[in-house]
Formats: structure tokens, sequence, C-alpha cells
């Protein structure tokens, strides 16, 4: 992660600020009078009110002076009315001012410029432009950075997704889709959109009705929501995950579920999706190890996809299966899935990817 100092004259508001930006920076707080133990290679940024400490600007002057000039930002948060305090930052030589309080985005947009930590820029525009995979792309970028930032979520953008893609499967089929959104170099966002489609492609397949579409894709979407929560480093790892990692990796779903329970427009079989997608019926799955009955139907749809969605995705560190392949990967797990949906989701094996 980024390294960022951050200089504040009150303990209020750290909570605030970590919950924001925890999982993007490195975070290390100091107080005015701490200034000269601050790296002068890292961006700073100054969450204090600067008129109130006036003895103490010949000494950020003086800490100014001498920092490199090359790559690191000094940013100063002024109430958005202050003009006096925006122009003592300018005099000062501040890099820029942001409003307080914090503003995770607008802070991280300064920083870093136009911001998210999986977007990818070199995702073809002709493929972006479809309706049915941009809707999807922007909702997966609005719920993984509203997550981060501890924002609303635009849930009106996620149900419209889901129904362009239950359109687009429905006239296009489930291959054409998979081969697009494994264009996408980001492991995470491939991934819930393989998911995504599979799932929807597998209830139509069922003959579930449209309503029923809706919430799986909906779901789908949503399901690894707690995955903001797990630095990036980790996420996009171009190799295999170590010990430590994979232990907080699965700590996901539980992540997922927390960032969803307060949330009334998000159903409670959506939020069970969310949170037990990995559960195995033989109770040898997480986070709560719950057998058979106590994992609900929609779950198991949810979870026999999400690890065939794993299975065909494209990584740095191996070659992606054939369907073929996948889904005898998938009998190979005997009592841990469903056996009468998984030889249901034998139409998979019908799918030619290139």
């Amino acid at each position: 992660m980024v390294p960022l100092s951050i200089v504040v004259d009150s303990s209020s508001n750290l909570d605030a600020i970590r919950a924001q930006l925890k999982n993007i920076f490195e975070l290390h707080f100091y107080t005015l009078d701490q200034l000269e133990s601050i790296n002068p290679e890292r961006d700073v940024v100054f969450d204090i009110d600067i008129l109130a400490h006036s003895n103490f600007i010949f000494d950020i002057r003086e800490w100014l002076a001498r920092r490199p000039k090359k790559g690191v930002k000094v940013v100063f948060a002024a109430d958005q009315a202050s003009w006096h305090a925006r122009a003592q930052a300018a005099a000062l030589g501040a890099s820029g001012v942001c409003n307080r309080p914090l503003n995770g985005l607008a802070l991280m947009t300064m920083l870093l410029g136009d911001f998210n930590p999986l977007k990818d820029n070199n995702f073809p525009p002709t493929l972006r432009s479809d309706p049915a995979v941009g809707s999807t792309l922007d909702a997966l970028e609005n719920i993984f950075l509203s997550a981060h930032l501890g924002n609303p979520i635009d849930f009106e953008m996620v149900h419209l997704a889901g129904r362009m893609l239950i359109r687009y499967i429905a006239d296009t089929g489930a291959a054409s889709w998979i081969d697009v959104v494994r264009r996408h170099h980001s492991r995470t966002y491939q991934h819930s959109l393989l998911v995504a489609g599979i799932i929807v492609a597998f209830a139509q397949y069922l003959r579930i009705s449209e309503e029923d579409q809706q919430r799986l894709s909906f779901a789908a979407m949503l399901h690894d929501i707690g995955k903001a929560r797990v630095p990036v480093s980790i996420l996009e790892k171009p190799s295999e995950l170590d010990k430590d990692e994979i232990e907080l990796m699965r700590k996901h779903p539980e992540y997922g579920f927390e960032a969803l329970a307060s949330e009334m427009r998000v159903a409670k079989d959506v939020r069970d999706m969310v949170v037990h997608h990995h559960e195995y019926l033989d109770g040898s799955g997480y986070p709560h190890h719950l057998k058979a009955r106590q994992i609900p139907d929609f779950v198991r749809v949810v979870t026999i996809c999400d690890i065939f969605g794993a299975l065909i995705e494209r990584r740095a560190y191996k070659k992606a299966l054939s369907c073929a392949h996948a889904y005898s990967m998938l009998l190979n797990m005997g009592p841990k899935l469903d056996p009468d949906l998984r030889r249901e989701f034998h139409f998979v094996t019908d799918l030619h990817l290139s």
C-alpha cells in the first residue's frame, strides 16, 4: 500500500479517516510538534485548522522548504468557506487544498489521480461500450469504490446492470460473456463479472423466473463486496497467496456481510448469498461451517458458480481451465456441493471458449 503521513490537531476524527483510507494507504499519524519525525519522501496531508495554529506556521514553512520537491505532495485540508485558510496554505507552498472534513475520494483523486485500484483503463473501449458490459462494469466499480470509502452504493445502478446482463445472456449466451470479461486485467473484477454471467446463464438453463434471475444477478455482483476491505496488493497478487494472505482473504464473506448488514434495501437472502457462498454441505466451508439444510438453495447455486468462475478465470500464475475440465473438478468435490444442482450444471460443458 502507498504510505501516507497525516498531521492532525485532534484525535476525534481518526477513526473516520482510517475507515475511508486504510485499504489504500499505509497511514502514519502525527501531531504538529512531531514534524521532524515525518518522512520527507512521503505525501503528507495537514488535516489541521491552520489559522488556529499560527505559532506553528514558521515550523511548517521550514519543514516544507526542506522536503524533496519531485513527486512529493503536501495537501492541506481547510474549511470550504475559509478563503483565508486556503490562501495561507497556498502561501506555504501546498500542492493542493481539499475540504475539511476529509473526503476519501477527493483526497485519493488529488494524490493518486483518477482513483480506482481495480479499474482497467486498457479494457477495450469497444467492449465496454456494449450496454450490458458497460453497465455491469460501472455497477461493480461503484460497489467496490463505495465500499472502500464507506459511501452509499448506487443500488439502482446495480439493479439496472442485472437487467442488462439477463438480456445479454438470453440473447448472446454465456460463452460470449465469458470471452469478453476474461479480457479485464483485474482478477477481482474478472471474477465478479464471470460469476454474475455464469449465475444468470445457469438460472436461465434451470428456467428460474426472471424475478429470481434478477435477485441472483444482484447477489452475484455484491457477493465479493467484502474484498473491498482486503488490500489490493493481496487481491491482485500475481502469484499464489501465502498462509497469512489466505487467512485474510477468507474473511471477505464476513466483511461483505458487515458492509450490507444495516442496508435495508438488501434482502436477507441476498445477504445470505454474500456471507455464505464459501460454505459446503459437509460443513468444511467458511466462515460458519454450515451443513446441508442450513444452506439455502440460492446460496448453493452461487457456490457452484463461484467455484467454476475461479477455475476458468485467467490469472498471471495459472492457465484458465476449459469448461469440461473445470466441471470435472466440481464432480471431484463430492459431498461438498449440492448433487442435483451440480448434475444440472453440466450445461457448461457445452460452452466453447476462445
